[in-house]
């Protein structure tokens, strides 16, 4: 075996990431930026060659070498020349387009995407009838926020869900949501007093009835908003609370969309708001991540000063109340690279998940990501404490010491010079801690991490650690990804850990390549679901994924798990959403999303992979978005509504 062959299969078992590197990809070329306009070159010749230039002096090293967080050019090729001239202007790769003119940054886009520009802007229809009644109930069915419950259990009761376990089989296709602008799904819905709020790729967020799929109104933001949305009463009337990409946060009247307020609650440039806020006691408590892993790629960047935070809004203005680092120490210089570029740190830690709420106590509970640069934060890769009333870190406890790692350490060894000297593993969190009830009356935390290990932690003990359980294999390749679902005796856990295989000889189902040689994702690789004691961690059943029987289908299983009484529900990067038996884990429902649709709003959509936000169990019907665009990945834009009857 010679080096270049070592070096491919070395950059195979890193292509694909955790849950966070799935978020910081499949966002950097999605539309970001209402109305943003560009004049496209004339001579469409001239600027096909100009771009490629342009491509090869600043985008080359990191995508034609495939590395791990960087798509290549077949990848590239299938997002809209729209989507890429946002990205490189004000969205998630601005800092990578800062020198290029307008002129240059479409010269790109067009010289990469192979997607027509499409004539005329897509249309919403089907409004609903103006009918302005919105009056849920506490008691009315709901899945308000990521994890229907401050404690983030992702567990619908009966009550709420009105589905049984017998019921499942029987689940058809009611109607289907095209997200316009888009060319993924990943905004989980909230359904509350019979309507779904959910926000999207395309920046915007919808008011959708529950029943039929008629919008009762649209609103655009600043960026993308891939955050759950939280519903709550204020000052007489109903508001809608979320993030966006750009480190916004929001409230929106929820019978009419009117923006009531937008903060800013982190000036980094590459600040993002994955985690979903979490409201309580008249607080919105919003968690910050960022893509300052992928601008540490770049040789001339001072790598790295953004620091994971904790923001706690007065929910009736929008007001930072307080706002708490994960570490507390700022950045300060530390040595400069082989260039001669300064550097930064400590860095990282941010928290992509959404905070847990313990209300008897008045604690707030987040899971960290890793460090960006030397030297390794000591609140990296684990779960902090924080007062609700002050913000103070009342405790942290670390589960992987050391973790410093940014995307320069994906390149070859000959080019980094911004990897910090751990060089990972990217060993961090992307699902929010379960607040969970143990039988011997004491409490415990638990998530899973991307080192394929779960952890349960004592919250009364400083985060003592109670046990833990390896369920994958972990790695940059994921573990365990966005969530996990509990109830009073398990928690169900999906297991990503994907891979990538070099194609066979002759083969169409490479979607990517490295130096030239046709990859693909491994269809014998990843997935599964277990089930866990929540008191010993002990496994009680594991199910392995039935296998994949597309070309280029993964079986890893990376969005977030929801269960009902007797039932857990998985989605895939196969596309399949499932359904298992909480007895023994046996399948009792499978349905493949990865089609076209007739949507009810008119808007062209498609299904594809099931990633990052979970499936939602409300009232009789379930809901799931479809289309999850990544390195092998397939894209979608849909929005999918099951029910019984299925009309």
């Amino acid at each position: 075996m010679n080096r270049s062959t070592k070096r491919m299969r070395r950059f195979s078992r890193t292509f694909l990431s955790s849950a966070k590197w799935k978020a910081v990809l499949v966002a950097a070329f999605l539309p970001i930026a209402a109305g943003t306009g560009f004049v496209l070159a004339q001579n469409q010749k001239s600027a096909g060659s100009e771009g490629e230039a342009i491509y090869r002096a600043h985008c080359a090293s990191c995508h034609d070498a495939s590395v791990s967080r960087a798509p290549d050019r077949t990848a590239l090729g299938q997002i809209s020349q729209s989507d890429i001239r946002i990205a490189l202007s004000t969205g998630n790769m601005s800092t990578q387009g800062a020198s290029l003119s307008d002129e240059q940054r479409n010269a790109v886009a067009h010289y990469l995407s192979q997607i027509p520009e499409p004539v005329g802007p897509p249309g919403d229809t089907n409004l609903c009838a103006a009918d302005g009644q919105f009056e849920p109930t506490q008691a009315g069915p709901h899945w308000n926020g990521w994890g229907v419950d401050l404690e983030q259990h992702r567990f619908q009761p009966s009550a709420m869900a009105r589905l049984s376990a017998a019921d499942v089989p029987r689940l058809k296709l009611k109607w289907s949501f095209g997200y316009a602008d888009a060319n993924q799904a990943y905004g989980q819905p909230t359904v509350v007093g019979g309507r779904i709020f959910v926000g999207s790729a395309g920046q915007r967020v919808y008011s959708i009835n529950a029943k039929s799929g008629c919008i009762y109104w649209m609103v655009r933001t600043d960026s993308a908003v891939r955050t759950a949305i939280t519903i709550w009463p204020r000052g007489g009337g109903w508001k809608a609370y979320f993030g966006d990409q750009h480190g916004n946060a929001y409230a929106v009247d929820a019978i009419t969309g009117k923006l009531l307020w937008k903060t800013r609650v982190e000036q980094h440039p590459d600040v993002h708001i994955t985690g979903s806020p979490a409201l309580a006691e008249g607080k919105l408590f919003v968690p910050t991540s960022s893509l300052e892993e992928v601008s540490g790629a770049d040789p001339k960047y001072q790598c790295c000063k953004f620091r994971g935070s904790l923001s706690a809004l007065d929910a009736s203005s929008g007001k930072i109340l307080w706002k708490t680092y994960t570490i507390a120490e700022e950045p300060k210089p530390t040595h400069k690279n082989s260039v001669g570029v300064q550097l930064w740190g400590p860095s990282g830690a941010g928290i992509w998940s959404s905070p847990t709420i313990d209300i008897k106590n008045h604690v707030v509970y987040v899971t960290t990501g890793d460090s960006y640069s030397d030297p390794a934060a000591i609140t990296s890769d684990s779960f902090l404490a924080f007062d609700m009333n002050t913000g103070k870190l009342l405790w942290s406890s670390q589960m992987h010491p050391g973790d410093a790692y940014n995307v320069d350490c994906d390149l070859p060894q000959n080019k980094q010079v911004n990897c910090p000297a751990e060089k990972g593993p990217d060993f961090d969190f992307g699902s929010s801690a379960i607040l969970v009830d143990l039988p011997n009356g004491r409490r415990a935390l638990i998530a899973g991490a991307k080192s394929g290990v779960v952890y349960a932690v004592d919250p009364d003990a400083q985060g003592k650690l109670i046990w833990q359980q390896r369920v994958g294999h972990g790695g940059t390749l994921g573990g365990v990804q966005w969530g996990s679902a509990a109830d009073d005796e398990n928690i169900y856990v999906a297991v990503s850990d994907v891979q990538r295989r070099a194609a066979p000889s002759g083969s169409t189902a490479g979607r990517d390549s490295v130096f030239g040689v046709p990859y693909e994702l491994d269809p014998q690789a990843g997935g599964g679901l277990l089930a866990l004691r929540l008191d010993t961690g002990a496994i009680i059943w594991h199910t392995p994924h039935p296998g994949c029987t597309k070309p280029g289908c993964s079986p890893a299983q990376s969005a977030a798990a929801s269960a009902i009484p007797g039932v857990v529900f998985s989605g895939g990067i196969d596309g399949h959403i499932r359904a298992y038996s909480t007895s023994d884990g046996r399948i009792i429902w499978d349905f493949d999303t990865e089609r076209d649709y007739k949507t009810v709003n008119g808007v062209k959509a498609s299904g594809g992979s099931i990633d990052e936000s979970g499936p939602v169990i409300v009232d009789g019907m379930l809901y799931v978005n479809s289309g999850y665009f990544f390195q092998g990945s397939t894209r979608g834009n849909v929005l999918l509504a099951f029910s019984v009857d299925g009309k």
